[in-house]
């Protein structure tokens, strides 16, 4: 089995103000992008079961351009709260990078 670091170049995560998590998946070439984008792995039912929100407040948007997938939902609590454990949520990221993807053809 793959994982995203097989097909992407770079994955992260970050904040998009102080109430939304962004993550980005940028591929290495169109190939992977595409094989990447037909797996559709990468959707609103596996972000809303990892974060545990409401799939209907998830944003996935592909960027075939720049051979990127990007996806958004709201922080599990604001960034500085008390119970913010990730303040830039640089790290919010590590669970995607169990996932098991199909091998690349």
């Amino acid at each position: 089995m793959a994982t995203l670091l097989d097909y992407c170049s770079l994955v992260r995560s970050k904040n998009a103000g102080p109430f939304t998590l962004t993550f980005d998946f940028m591929c290495h070439d169109q190939h992977t992008y595409e094989v990447l984008t037909n797996t559709g792995i990468l959707n609103r039912t596996l972000f809303a079961t990892l974060f545990r929100t409401d799939e209907n407040e998830i944003l996935v948007v592909n960027h075939p351009r720049a051979l990127a997938v990007k996806v958004s939902l709201p922080r599990p609590s604001a960034q500085g709260d008390q119970h913010d454990s990730d303040c830039y949520a640089g790290q919010q990221y590590a669970p995607l990078m169990e996932l098991h993807l199909p091998e690349l053809p």
